[in-house]
């Protein structure tokens, strides 16, 4: 069986660092594809990459990604340029572009910088020591997953400009999730269980999705519309174990027309597993 997500983010090696890919249709939102699904396709070219140019390093899993968005990406073809900048013995770190044509002319969508590693590999010999210094981030008490509302059933209307919503088996937490019938908490909190609609396994690569997969947390300050990202930072913190995991976004900080967003995803065993936190421009009102 092939899973959705891997198709819509395979990559092609064309040569000299670039690798070809088709956007799909199913990850719009809004005025543009979705940024997490993009960053699922420059880790794909970055992966491939590294495997030619360093194969015995085993560098095949993202530890950070930070992504600045230059220009609105549309469904069809794209590719990723890509330069290694260091292999070293724990990390390597490649630089990819994210580009589409138009009319002719080379557009950037994504400029990046991509660390790789081996997540398997991880020193976690004092994680209990850092347990008991409280530094190690909690995953938030939500409703039964059955409680919360299937964010695919939202009306026809919304999801004629959001149809990634078909490609997700999200279900909000119902606390979070007032705005929806216009009700938001305005306490800049939307969080919820995530899955891909498909049941595709959660792996590193969809993590760098998962973290932009809920809703801009701007909705729930009853702001509801496209929120543009400027910069998006995801770092995988260990590999997801199988089942359904948390992703709570939220904001502290809304100032001169933008607000930052901070993700966090708990694996079905409560293991922190990925963060992330973007700027992005709060919706038109």
């Amino acid at each position: 069986m092939t899973f959705e997500f891997d198709r819509d983010t395979a990559v092609r090696p064309v040569g000299n660092g670039r690798y070809d890919a088709d956007l799909g249709t199913g990850w719009v939102v809004g005025g543009g594809v979705n940024g997490g699904y993009l960053l699922g396709i420059i880790g794909n070219a970055v992966r491939a990459e590294l495997g030619l140019q360093a194969p015995t390093k085993g560098h095949v899993d993202p530890f950070s990604v930070s992504a600045h968005f230059l220009s609105a990406a549309v469904a069809g073809p794209a590719y990723v340029e890509t330069r290694v900048l260091r292999s070293g013995g724990r990390f390597s770190t490649i630089e990819a572009t994210l580009v589409q044509d138009v009319a002719g002319v080379p557009v950037p969508r994504i400029a990046s910088h991509a660390t790789f590693g081996d997540l398997d590999a991880l020193d976690a010999t004092r994680d209990a020591e850092a347990e008991q210094l409280g530094l190690v981030l909690k995953a938030p008490e939500l409703a039964p997953v059955e409680d919360c509302l299937l964010a695919s059933d939202a009306p026809p209307d919304f999801k004629k400009i959001a149809p990634l919503l078909d490609r997700f088996g999200t279900r909000l937490d119902p606390a979070s999730a007032l705005w929806a019938v216009g009700q938001p908490s305005r306490q800049g909190v939307i969080q919820g269980w995530f899955k891909l609609a498909d049941d595709r396994p959660l792996d590193p690569i969809a993590l760098l999705m998962v973290v932009d997969a809920l809703p801009p947390v701007t909705f729930d300050l009853g702001w509801p519309g496209w929120a543009p990202t400027l910069e998006l930072t995801a770092h995988v913190r260990a590999k997801p174990a199988p089942g359904w995991v948390i992703v709570r976004h939220r904001t502290r900080t809304v100032a001169g027309g933008l607000f930052e967003e901070d993700c966090e995803v708990w694996d079905s065993t409560g293991r922190l597993v990925a963060q992330s936190r973007q700027l992005a421009l709060q919706p038109r009102s």
